[in-house]
């Protein structure tokens, strides 16, 4: 029997058919507004949005797919941005190395922090891995390689294989681009993958998918560390581009912004997160002028979409057009 005939009810089968067209023409349509974008708007700023974009698609695998809210998310990201910036600045290392390197730290943080939480479930699940990224934020924060507060600055963005130099902004751009439409893309293939089929169906109805002979936690171990290191992926980039490492990105306030990301695109969608990360993103940037004011403006705003969109923008969009977005 295959898993898609065995998962729970609910869950779409792992057949091509569940590639709809209207998901074919949104990525398309997402990628030529991307490759477009840089000659409108400002590159920075995009180069900003997609690193988050690929954060909030990582975590979304997580808490979309599988059902396990993360509250320590960021730990994954700032230590990979901190690994990435020391291996480029201290050690010479060229920018893909560099990136390798951070995305590998994040991996095996994955593996250890969900070999200790992955057993627990709802709001424990939440507090033990909000506890430990707490743990690495304030090893962060006393270590010496890091900067402590001022963390690493004038991270070196190097020559990409050789061949491209990442100083220019548009080069450095497009590589941002590549690598976030190829975490995309290997999320979506996991999502449509009787991998993906499993995950929704322990996230659907746990007890059966066990009765059936899958183990429960080993998925949601390796939907974790996938997470995990996709999340490193784009902390990892972040650093580069904007050549610095600092507490933020490890700190517990991101790993709730990319809640705030993935509810306001759409949870379980494949393009919410994407949404979500640009709408906040965008959010920061243009209300940064309101000062300390900022966040409450940003609270109203939240709200506001909440209530008005509560499945989030894609999720409302793929309701009305009655497809899966």
């Amino acid at each position: 029997m295959s898993v898609a005939s065995q998962a729970a009810p609910g869950v779409e089968p792992a057949t091509t058919s569940g590639v709809s067209r209207h998901q074919v023409t949104a990525f398309a349509v997402m990628v030529l507004v991307l490759v477009a974008a840089p000659f409108f708007v400002y590159p920075l700023f995009l180069m900003k949005a997609l690193c988050f974009a690929l954060f909030a698609c990582a975590f979304n695998l997580l808490i979309g797919y599988v059902g396990l809210l993360s509250f320590g998310h960021a730990v994954f990201l700032g230590s990979a941005g901190y690994t990435s910036a020391y291996a480029a600045k201290t050690w010479g290392w060229s920018p893909e190395l560099a990136i390798v390197s951070g995305t590998l730290v994040a991996a095996a943080l994955g593996v250890v922090i969900g070999a200790l939480a992955i057993r627990s479930k709802g709001i424990y699940f939440a507090n033990i891995t909000l506890a430990l990224a707490q743990m690495i934020y304030f090893f962060c924060l006393q270590a010496k390689f890091t900067g402590g507060e001022d963390g690493i600055q004038a991270v070196p963005r190097g020559v990409l294989l050789g061949l491209l130099d990442l100083r220019h902004v548009l080069t450095m751009y497009f590589v941002v681009l590549a690598i976030f439409l190829a975490g995309f893309l290997l999320l979506y293939r996991t999502i449509h993958s009787p991998f993906g089929q499993v995950l929704k169906a322990v996230r659907e109805h746990e007890p059966r998918a066990v009765s059936l002979g899958y183990s429960a936690e080993r998925y949601k171990l390796l939907a974790f560390v996938l997470s995990a290191t996709l999340s490193g992926l784009a902390g990892g980039t972040k650093a580069i581009v904007f050549q610095l490492a600092s507490l933020t990105d490890v700190h517990w306030t991101m790993s709730g912004e990319v809640v705030l990301m993935t509810l306001l695109g759409g949870l379980g969608t494949v393009f919410g997160p994407v949404v979500g990360a640009f709408i906040v993103i965008a959010l920061e940037n243009y209300l940064a002028q309101l000062g300390a004011w900022v966040t409450v403006a940003q609270g109203v705003i939240f709200v506001i979409c909440v209530l008005t969109f509560r499945r989030g923008v894609i999720g409302e969009l793929s309701r009305l057009l009655r497809t899966p977005l």
